[in-house]
């Protein structure tokens, strides 16, 4: 992360580079410090909260050490400086079950049931955010996705459960009815 934080100050050093949006992948250590740089430079974070569940255990007890491990993908430190950012699965690496996305960035619990992070809780709606409108954002398509508005494509799921008013525990239980995609059903879920 330092690295990268080098190379894009040395190349606005010698060039504009305007609104690049350069997406820092993972981010999975990020320090406290190196977040301020990031929002200045205009680097999008693109984390991977689920490392909490899947491999956070492992991460605390064995690699990275409690307080580095509680730091995996920061997001609250990212929302104290209302700095967007995507969540995103790492298919293959994991499956892309969008709600287990959602249900990581919000609770944070390990596969033993331990949180990991507590200061990097997010609400459900922030969480949504990073996996819609901050994700058009973050591509150059705030324009034509990310929000149901009028001239917009029509990408979205219709879910049996609110994220927003549900038990957050319980979010990743919420099943995905339908698939909509451009206007489209796309997929039906017939459980």
């Amino acid at each position: 992360i330092d690295q990268l934080i080098r190379l894009v100050e040395t190349i606005q050093e010698k060039q504009d580079l305007g609104d690049h949006r350069t997406v820092m992948i993972h981010g999975q250590f990020t320090r406290k410090d190196q977040i301020k740089k990031l929002k200045k430079l205009g680097i999008f974070p693109a984390l991977y909260p689920m490392h909490t569940f899947y491999w956070g255990d492992w991460h605390r007890d064995s690699v990275a050490g409690l307080a580095r491990a509680q730091n995996i993908s920061p997001t609250g430190w990212l929302i104290d400086e209302d700095m967007p950012f995507t969540i995103h699965s790492d298919a293959p690496v994991i499956l892309p079950e969008s709600m287990r996305i959602l249900d990581s960035a919000v609770n944070r619990v390990t596969r033993t049931g331990k949180v990991l992070g507590e200061e990097h809780k997010i609400s459900p709606l922030d969480a949504l955010k990073a996996m819609t409108l901050w994700a058009a954002y973050q591509h150059f398509e705030e324009k034509s996705k990310g929000s149901i508005e009028v001239g917009k494509q029509a990408d979205f799921v219709i879910l049996d459960k609110d994220p927003l008013s549900i038990d957050p525990m319980e979010i990743k239980n919420i099943r995905i009815l339908h698939t909509i995609n451009d206007g489209e059903i796309i997929f039906t879920n017939e459980e």
